[in-house]
């Protein structure tokens, strides 16, 4: 008798439109009161965007603009470079 797996949230990178299991994304936060920041749990409220832990992707997200277009907010560098911590397994809070 197979056991029956839980099923894996999924979520779409908003940069290599992948899906993959939550835990492999970084998730960013726009509140309702406008503030955007990287989301550790990924239970914070408002609008969130998913990234891949990865440089690459954290990079071209920057240049891109990417992320601004899809929380519809200015996104300031300091918040890039959270996530770039967080790619390298540094906690920032």
């Amino acid at each position: 008798m197979a056991k029956t797996n839980k099923k894996i949230p999924l979520r779409k990178c908003v940069i290599t439109q992948e899906m993959k299991p939550k835990k492999e994304l970084i998730r960013v936060v726009r509140n309702k009161e406008g503030e955007v920041f990287v989301d550790i749990t990924g239970k914070k409220n408002g609008r969130g965007a998913y990234l891949s832990k990865s440089m690459d992707v954290v990079e071209s997200a920057q240049k891109s603009k990417a992320l601004e277009r899809h929380l519809n907010a200015t996104i300031d560098d300091s918040l890039y470079e959270q996530l770039k911590n967080v790619v390298q397994g540094k906690k920032s809070e």
